[in-house]
């Protein structure tokens, strides 16, 4: 729960005062009482008084209607997730050899097709996904529509290769997402906000370096999202040689940070699935706030009707 206008809940300041005026004032009331109660005569001067209980009742229900107006003057709205109407993603995935490694079960590019094609199953309609594989170089595979179809055909067609260029993939998504803003522009829309999905288990060993593609996203002001796939245990056979393929952690940890993305890691086919559906909410849908005020004014006046009512049952008088 979160309030539009939260200043005014320091109303429940003056609603404490009146509970602690009305404490203080009872609490005399006994006083006084108890002093009058050796009078012989006191049942017979003062009107009989309703059960204790009855007098607190209407007070108490008064109160509650109170601290229910200043809840709604502070214009209480709950957070709804609503998908994006707009927006521009391109999930850059690493095909470099080392993807064949068998860390991750059957092999890592294979358990990262699947978490790729169920993160495109859960994407609102609406949004944009390119695709863009990587490994000496970078391809666009499928620019950036709402043709999920084509993304996905692209995804099995998914071929490993020689070296790793993590910078080049960034490139050509920035590239990709520019591509796409150019059709915005030329309908008359503005270009929507776009962000970059980037899945590596490796180091940069070809192109240009990850410094300058960070540089780049930057000044496009284009967040790119990492995934760091594969174990530190990660081995390749090569010519009958066991040949170690860790994931470079840090590098991939250095992207996110640097261009405003999210850093993510992921060492097994469950926890890639579970990455991409945590990533596909964020970037896929936003928070709106829808208020709930009236609910809560509508529970004030109830409130304040059913003081009015039992004041007037028990004490022929309004609170």
């Amino acid at each position: 729960m979160s309030f539009l206008a939260g200043h005014w809940l320091w109303l429940y300041l003056g609603v404490g005062a009146l509970l602690i005026s009305y404490v203080v004032v009872s609490a005399r009331r006994r006083v006084y009482a108890a002093r009058l109660s050796s009078t012989s005569l006191l049942s017979s001067v003062l009107p009989r008084r309703p059960q204790w209980w009855r007098r607190h009742v209407p007070a108490a229900l008064l109160l509650l209607a109170l601290a229910g107006l200043v809840f709604s003057l502070a214009r209480p709205a709950r957070a709804e997730r609503v998908p994006r109407e707009r927006a521009t993603i391109i999930l850059a995935i690493d095909v470099s050899n080392s993807m064949a490694a068998t860390d991750i079960a059957p092999t890592r590019l294979a358990a990262a097709k699947q978490g790729a094609s169920a993160f495109v199953d859960q994407l609102p309609p609406r949004i944009n996904l390119g695709l863009v594989s990587f490994a000496g170089s970078a391809t666009v595979l499928v620019p950036a529509s709402a043709d999920r179809e084509s993304v996905r055909a692209g995804i099995r067609g998914l071929q490993l290769g020689p070296a790793t260029a993590v910078g080049e993939g960034i490139f050509a998504s920035l590239q990709a997402i520019t591509t796409a803003g150019k059709r915005f522009s030329d309908t008359g829309q503005s270009a929507p906000p776009a962000a970059i999905v980037l899945l590596s288990d490796g180091e940069t060993t070809r192109g240009r370096p990850n410094n300058q593609a960070i540089e780049a996203a930057r000044q496009a002001r284009i967040p790119v999202d990492t995934i760091a796939y594969g174990t530190a245990d990660g081995t390749l056979d090569v010519g009958g040689q066991e040949v170690p393929v860790p994931v470079n952690e840090q590098a991939l940890r250095d992207i996110a940070e640097q261009t405003g993305g999210s850093y993510h890691r992921a060492t097994s086919g469950d926890e890639l699935r579970s990455v991409y559906r945590g990533l596909g909410s964020s970037i896929g849908y936003r928070t709106e706030y829808r208020e709930v005020t009236t609910w809560f004014l509508g529970l004030s006046l109830g409130l304040g009707f059913a003081a009015a009512a039992t004041s007037l049952a028990f004490t022929s008088r309004l609170p």
